[in-house]
This record gives structure tokens, sequence and C-alpha cells, in this order.
């Protein structure tokens, strides 16, 4: 017995022996798999673009498709019923006054037109008590628009709504103003049909607010989001910029030099006071701004910080750092018995370059571009697009790190489109375009921040493997 059971044993061990070699020789002779990084998102041109033109009624409209594509694309320009152009031309300037009472202006671009086109409106306001200049970057529809300016109790603000999309969309208004959130009774949801637009008075939302920040965000759908603020007593017009995300760190480009008042906007959407300081980017240099480096805003509220003697005298940007996430805008009134009022808000760089689609230069009009570098030295390509073929050669503007540099644009007979290009090498660059004309009683302005141009799309990578296609 004692024979058997050691004998059962030893076949055990050989067993054991021979399946641990056995394994030993399949890990050996496996072929070696390389490691592969994980698939990152593939950069390809945007092949479509939706921009509205919020209220397009006798203002100048410009679009354009920047010049380099040579394959097909078509854009299309609808208001209402009624089809204004079609266009199929890239680096081509189209540009018309729409007529009076005009729905909003859908712009809808494919193939070679879709891939950085702009469009902007601009108008000049000579009626009703009011005068300026009232520009505008025709937006496309988004989850989320932030709009950074006067309420209610400075100005007459009227807030558009476009829904361009063929599906129904949710918008709800979220307002902070310098007494907190407001909480109003009236309603905030509007709910879009396809192709609906709307106007909504903001008084009617929150009619004591002194300074605001709007957030437009959308539960179904995307819409488009614009406010024109007319100021009380006939202080000027303008259309508030669409201000960058909240961040905590956030540059308020383009503001013009020269007299007047400039008010810095700083809102925190966030459930916690935040501390932000506060440094000026101008054409010497940057410094903090003395007895005005921190500003202090409370929980989802919007605190003010006059700059005028700061940053009043000369063309400079805002770099602004906090603890948690804020928006900024800033509004620049000019100078005069009847000085008009224009905006500025955050912005992103323009690190896939930018166009502004309706500028104009000569005789009472002059257009400059404010170019900062907030971090290391920038270069970029300027380039002016016309209508026709005839446009001066593109040049190249250096900006100094830490810096803010002001370009005159040339002189060009009618109107023009400007594409502001990096180029290889270059920092984080951000801008704005302002334009000015002379008027009786004190020069009309308008700035227009610099957007990142509609150039390229990131598509995810795509798996070989049933959770692709299966929940």
């Amino acid at each position: 017995m004692r024979s058997l059971i050691e004998n059962r044993f030893g076949l055990l061990a050989l067993v054991l022996v021979a399946l641990l070699a056995l394994y030993g020789t399949a890990a050996a002779s496996r072929p070696q798999v390389a490691a592969t990084p994980a698939p990152r998102p593939e950069r390809v041109p945007v092949a479509s673009v939706t921009a509205v033109c919020p209220a397009p009624g006798e203002a100048a409209v410009g679009v354009l498709a920047p010049p380099g594509s040579r394959q097909a694309g078509a854009a299309s320009l609808v208001t209402g019923e009624k089809t204004l152009a079609t266009l199929d031309t890239p680096g081509r300037l189209w540009r018309e006054e729409v007529p009076a009472s005009s729905p909003p202006l859908v712009v809808t671009a494919s193939g070679s037109m879709a891939a950085g086109l702009e469009a902007s409106q601009t108008r000049k306001e000579t009626s009703g008590g009011q005068r300026g200049l009232a520009g505008v970057r025709c937006a496309e529809p988004t989850a989320s628009t932030w709009l950074v300016g006067p309420g209610p109790a400075a100005a007459d603000v009227t807030l558009y709504l476009s829904n361009a999309d063929p599906a129904a969309a949710i918008a709800e208004v979220m307002i902070y103003s310098g007494e907190g959130p407001v909480i109003t009774d009236r309603g905030s949801v509007f709910t879009l049909k396809p192709g609906e637009s709307r106007t909504v008075k903001v008084a009617d939302l929150a009619p004591s607010a002194l300074v605001m920040a709007i957030q437009v965000r959308t539960t179904s759908g995307r819409v488009t989001a614009a406010a024109r603020a007319l100021m009380n007593d006939g202080r000027g017009v303008d259309w508030l910029p669409v201000s960058a995300a909240p961040a905590t760190r956030v540059v308020v480009p383009a503001i013009p030099g020269g007299g007047g008042r400039r008010e810095l906007l700083v809102a925190s959407p966030e459930e916690v006071d935040t501390l932000v300081e506060i440094r000026a980017l101008t054409p010497d240099g940057t410094y903090a701004l003395k007895g005005r480096e921190l500003v202090e805003v409370p929980a989802g509220s919007v605190a003010t910080l006059d700059l005028s003697t700061g940053v009043g005298g000369q063309p400079a940007a805002l770099l602004l750092t906090s603890d948690s996430p804020v928006v900024a805008g800033l509004v620049v009134t000019g100078t005069g018995a009847r000085p008009d009022v224009a905006f500025t808000a955050g912005s992103a760089p323009i690190d896939l370059g930018s166009v502004v689609a309706e500028n104009r230069t000569g005789g009472k009009t002059a257009s400059r571009l404010l170019l900062t570098a907030p971090q290391t030295a920038g270069s970029v390509s300027v380039q002016v697009v016309t209508g026709t073929d005839e446009a001066p050669e593109p040049f190249q503007v250096d900006i100094s790190a830490e810096r803010t540099r002001q370009v005159d644009l040339p002189k060009i007979k009618g109107a023009f489109a400007v594409v502001v290009q990096p180029l290889p090498g270059s920092g984080p660059v951000h801008g704005g375009r302002v334009m000015e004309e002379r008027l009786k009683g004190g020069t009309a302005l308008t700035v227009q921040p610099l957007a990142a141009a509609r150039m390229w799309a990131l598509v995810p990578p795509i798996a070989e493997s049933a959770a692709t296609v299966l929940p």
C-alpha cells in the first residue's frame, strides 16, 4: 500500500514538471507585442459651419471664407424666407447692407467655404436718441454662451436667441448681478422651435441690475445668443461680445487708448468668494495697477473696478488670475459731448488664426488691430481681403512678450476683411479690432475681440471593438 501511494505522488510530481516545462516553452516562443500608445483624436478640417447674425436690418454684413482651399464648397445666406446670396469662392469678401426689419441672417457653409468662415455685422446708429457704431461677430450655435456688460438699470438690454438647427432647443437664461444671482418668477427657460428666433428684454428678468453677467445654456439642442445694449441718456450703443468661459486665467484684449472711462466687470459663477489679481499689458510692458492690483468678487456676483486712470491713455489688455473660475468684460466709454460706448471681453488665444469680416478705413473711419502676447513673444501674419482680387500683400507683425501692440490697418477703398494667422514659433496671441468713425459731438467706436477661427475639428478615434457599436 505504501509503495502504491508513493508511486501516485511521484506521478503527480512528474505531471506538474511537464506542465511547467510546457508553459515555459510557450511563454518563451510567444511573439512579443510592442506596446502601442492610445490613439489620439484626429484633427480634420471643419466640413460644415452655421453662424447667425442676430439683427442684420440696416446693418452692413460681411462674410468671408479665408483663401487657400481649392476644394468645392458653398455658403448660403438666408434671412427669413429670402436667400440673399450663395457663395462658392474662398478668399473673396461678400458685403451688403441688409434691408430694414430683416429677421436674423443664417449663414450655412460646407466644404471649402466652411473652414474658417466668419461673418460680422456693423450698423451706424443715428436716430432714436442714440448715436454710435454697433458691431458684433455672427455666432455659431453652442450649448453655453457668456455675456458681460451693463444691466437694465444702466441700459436697455435686449437678448437675441436663435435656433438654427432642425431640432427644437430649450435654453435657460442665468443672470448674475452685483447683488448676486437673480431669481425671477417670470420664467427664464425658453423653448425654441427649429429655425425660431426670439428677443427677450433683460429688464423683464432682472429689472434692477446695474451690471450683469448672463449665461445662456441649453438643456436640449443648441442656440446662438447675443445681447445689444442701448445706454441710458443717449450714452451710446453696442453689442456685448461673447466672453470666454469661466477660467482661473482670463485675458481681456483690445482696450483702446485715449480718454474716457474704462470699467472692468468680473463675475464669479462659483459658490465661493474669489480674489482676482489684475495686471495691465501695454506697449511699454506689464505692470500691476497701483491701488487696484486685486478685486474681490463675492460668490455668484459681479464686481466692478474703474480703470480709467490705469489703462485709459494707451492701448492695453488685462491679465486676470484667480483662485476660482471667473468671466470678465470691460466697458469703454469715449469722450466728447455725445460719447459712444464699446465693449470687450475675455477671449481665447487665436492659435488657429482669426478673421474679422467687416472693416473700413479712409475718410472719417479708421480700423486697427490691438494684439497682445501675454506670455512669450508672438508673431502673426496680417492679410487684408477685399471683394475683388486687389488687396495689399500680407505683412508680419511681431509682438514682444507681455506687451500689447497697435497695428493700424491700411486705407482701402470700400470695406474689407482681415485675416490674422499666427506664424510658426509664435507664443499665444490675443487681440481685437477697433473701428472708429468721427461724428459730430464725439467719436463713435466698436470693438470686436478676435475669436479663434473655425478651421479644425477633433474627431475621436474609433477602436476595433464591439463596444464601438454596442451599448
